[in-house]
């Protein structure tokens, strides 16, 4: 992927150095909390993210500024697209979200969370965080490393912020909290799925304006989408998938929908509710 010398974001939020860099106890409860519930063994993770941190959060290693380099030009990347794809094909105005660069643990408008958890983005601040430490577990335990698998990571997140903009997310998260676990369960992949057809969008997008792919980007992409798949992180667990429970989607629907935002480039093709 093509990113070195490239403009970047002026809407990073680095919290790397001040915030706390240890999760602590209550951290490590509402971890495990959230594996019991998806069925998810995630100790080892916690184990590796808390590990030799400094309680001060410490100074920046070179490693992280460059990742924060790297980030920031994704998200940079990400709002020229976005600035014109949304007025364009949906009529709405594009405002920029804050990105949150954080180590262990943060807290958000949404409540405390864990880096265990993976990014996430908050619609109650319209921010999106990351422990860039997701990207290292992604090579390493994910086997779905490289510049372009973590830029779809970023651009999916992205993502749900459109969704937001869109007004999308809240009817989402309206009629989940009426419905019962396997009916929300059912919504949440719709979102999910979604949120990857518009990463989709951004990456096609990428390389029309900026010529950001190289030979394998796309394939890196795809082997990210395979990693986060609800099923492929239950076998991963021990466990027999069980559709019923997932909540971001299969491998297979989650490359497939990025995939066809890749392919088509439109918001009207990423209907995954019809």
């Amino acid at each position: 992927m093509k990113w070195q010398g490239r403009r970047g974001s002026g809407n990073i939020e680095d919290r790397r150095v001040s915030g706390p860099a240890r999760i602590g106890i209550f951290g490590v409860l509402a971890i495990l909390a959230f594996g019991y519930f998806f069925g998810i063994d995630i100790t080892p993770v916690v184990q590796e993210l808390d590990q030799g941190r400094p309680a001060d959060g410490g100074e920046l290693s070179q490693r992280d500024q460059q990742w924060g380099e790297f980030v920031s030009v994704v998200l940079a990347d990400t709002e020229e697209v976005w600035a014109d794809v949304l007025p364009a094909q949906a009529g709405g105005q594009y405002r920029n979200p804050k990105l949150v660069l954080f180590r262990g643990a943060v807290q958000s408008a949404c409540g405390g969370a864990s880096a265990a958890m993976g990014p996430f983005y908050c619609p109650g601040d319209q921010k999106i965080y990351l422990d860039t430490d997701f990207f290292d577990m992604m090579a390493r335990k994910m086997g779905a490393g490289g510049d372009f698998a973590y830029a779809y990571v970023i651009a999916h997140e992205v993502g749900h912020h459109v969704q937001n903009l869109t007004g999308i997310l809240p009817q989402v998260n309206a009629a989940r909290a009426r419905m019962g676990e396997r009916e929300a369960n059912a919504v949440s992949v719709m979102t999910e799925l979604q949120a990857d057809c518009y990463a989709g969008i951004w990456a096609r997008q990428a390389q029309d304006r900026f010529g950001t792919l190289e030979e394998g980007d796309l394939a890196e992409a795809m082997r990210a989408a395979e990693a986060v798949g609800d099923d492929v992180i239950q076998t991963s667990a021990g466990r027999t998938p069980m559709p019923d429970s997932f909540t971001h989607g299969s491998a297979a629907q989650r490359q497939e929908w990025f995939s066809r935002g890749f392919r088509t480039g439109r918001m009207a093709d990423c209907d995954t509710f019809n």
